[in-house]
């Protein structure tokens, strides 16, 4: 049972995806995720400005003047919101955490798809699958999805995104839109994101937080390891420890950023100080010139 408090805050949550994707990316994710193909929807008279190659000669020789095939899109995808519940998410120095940040990027994808007659769905992991959502259309699927993300506890906190690929690749069957939303605090899974890429059309969207990429000068400080439970006392006033951290950081955004583009994988970095809107944006606008 969820209480008051949280209830509202989940509302509010809904309320606010949903007028974002409305408002600010009318058209966008439509023109980025093609359907399937095109299918014949009806015969009409020939306009100026048709093309030509439209013209269905039958009719047009049966009624003296011509007409023109008209063809829809075959809309209707599939899309599937791979979230990583891991330990490492409920952390964030900047008003919110990455977690929240997660849920936010998923519920305007989940509108998205919705309304433009797309089903959705969500496989929610950690070390191995937690739960898996199928897909369906509607708001109130949508609902169903937000509240997970937001009250869902993981049963382990640490992070294999190789078997939520591998795991994915047996469910899904038909060609699929996917979208894993992660910190991407993992190795181990190279193979299985060039199959899963091969296979269906995937986006990786990793969610980061600035004190994650350079750390802060406050003297002596313990760091926990969410995933593993470990500690340590380190001195941040070491100015070597500093760059021996920002390096590893930069190595490991390098790696990860040459991943993606060996296997043809599109990505999008989120900060949770930064903004949403205008990186998903530009990531649909990119996909469009492309096709």
């Amino acid at each position: 049972m969820l209480s008051e408090a949280l209830f509202k805050k989940i509302q509010r949550f809904h309320f606010t995806t949903k007028r974002l994707a409305n408002d600010l990316f009318a058209g966008q994710y439509e023109s980025a995720f093609k359907g399937r193909g095109m299918e014949f929807a009806e015969v009409r008279e020939y306009q100026i400005g048709d093309d030509i190659r439209t013209i269905d000669w039958n009719v047009s020789a049966r009624f003296g003047r011509p007409f023109v095939k008209v063809f829809h899109e075959e809309r209707e995808l599939t899309v599937i919101l791979i979230l990583d519940l891991s330990g490492s998410h409920l952390f964030g120095t900047r008003g919110k955490f990455k977690r929240e940040l997660m849920a936010e990027v998923a519920g305007m994808l989940a509108f998205l798809a919705i309304r433009t007659n797309d089903k959705v769905g969500a496989i929610l992991f950690s070390s191995g699958v937690e739960k898996y959502i199928p897909p369906k259309k509607g708001a109130s699927h949508v609902w169903r999805l937000i509240k997970e993300i937001f009250t869902y506890e993981p049963q382990d906190l640490s992070t294999n995104i190789d078997a939520v690929l591998t795991y994915l690749n047996r469910v899904a069957r038909r060609h699929t839109i996917l979208f894993l939303i992660s910190d991407c605090m993992d190795t181990g899974f190279e193979k299985s994101l060039r199959l899963t890429a091969k296979k269906h059309d995937l986006t990786v969207i990793r969610v980061t937080d600035p004190a994650e990429e350079a750390l802060p000068e406050v003297g002596m400080i313990a760091l926990k390891d969410p995933e593993t439970g470990e500690t340590a006392l380190i001195n941040s006033n070491s100015k070597r420890l500093r760059e021996r951290w920002r390096a590893y950081q930069k190595e490991q955004r390098d790696y990860l950023t040459d991943l993606f583009r060996r296997a043809g994988v599109d990505h999008v970095e989120l900060v949770t100080n930064g903004p949403v809107v205008e990186p998903l944006a530009r990531l649909f606008e990119m996909r469009r010139r492309r096709q």
